[in-house]
């Protein structure tokens, strides 16, 4: 089996482990979308409840707040993700002491990831039925128990996908990330791949990100599937 591999995939044999090994690349890229998503998620989440709960409809209407809130998320995802790892160096610099490898990559990630994720939490949110809102402030529910209670059940499913949806975007980023330094499958693919004409590193890495990509859209699936009750 190894003789064969080796054969067809000799590139990729040798470069499978040690420093800047596939095996390294996987570890790096599932590092960054760990506390990406874990991060960035937290931050998007209270942000994409701040915008629901402060519009004009919302619990807590707040016009001040909202546009506030608004436009920082609307700036913030109007950045291309390139032009953010650029940006963000310095406060990267500030927060992790560096700017490439996975550790520098983790600050621009999470600022491009939590407003998008924001906007998506806030369009889930909004579909609630307005009805049981009412019915919760009708039996003197306060902001807490409505957000927690109505607003993140009632909206779970589809906050699922959107999450889902949002991981998956993330590992996207991570390999876009790889392209400047740093790190993960999109380095080893752009550095050793494509670089030095090392097609059949190029060909592994992609179908290794796809598969962690099917496997996060299955598993989502199905964790939303048991908690969908309508």
């Amino acid at each position: 089996m190894i003789d064969f591999l080796t054969k067809i995939m000799p590139n990729v044999v040798d470069n499978w482990s040690g420093d800047n090994g596939i095996l390294l690349g996987i570890w790096q890229t599932l590092y960054m979308t760990f506390w990406t998503t874990l991060i960035g998620g937290v931050l998007g989440l209270i942000l994409g409840i701040a915008l629901v709960v402060t519009d004009q409809h919302g619990i807590l209407a707040n016009r001040v707040v909202y546009n506030i809130l608004d436009k920082v998320v609307n700036i913030l995802r109007s950045i291309p993700f390139v032009i953010l790892l650029a940006v963000a160096f310095p406060l990267t610099q500030i927060l992790v002491g560096t700017t490439i490898g996975p550790k520098g990559a983790l600050v621009p990630l999470i600022l491009g990831t939590a407003p998008f994720y924001a906007r998506q939490v806030q369009n889930t949110l909004v579909q609630v039925d307005d009805g049981v809102i009412e019915s919760a402030e009708a039996l003197g529910y306060g902001p807490w128990t409505i957000i927690t209670g109505v607003y993140l059940c009632e909206g779970l499913p589809d906050l699922i996908r959107t999450s889902v949806l949002t991981i998956i975007s993330i590992i996207g980023l991570t390999a876009m990330a790889g392209a400047v330094g740093g790190g993960g499958l999109g380095y080893i693919a752009i550095s050793k791949g494509y670089q030095r004409y090392q097609n059949d590193i190029t060909l592994v890495c992609t179908l290794l990100i796809l598969v962690l990509v099917f496997v996060i859209q299955a598993l989502g699936d199905l964790w939303a599937r048991k908690v969908d009750h309508r």
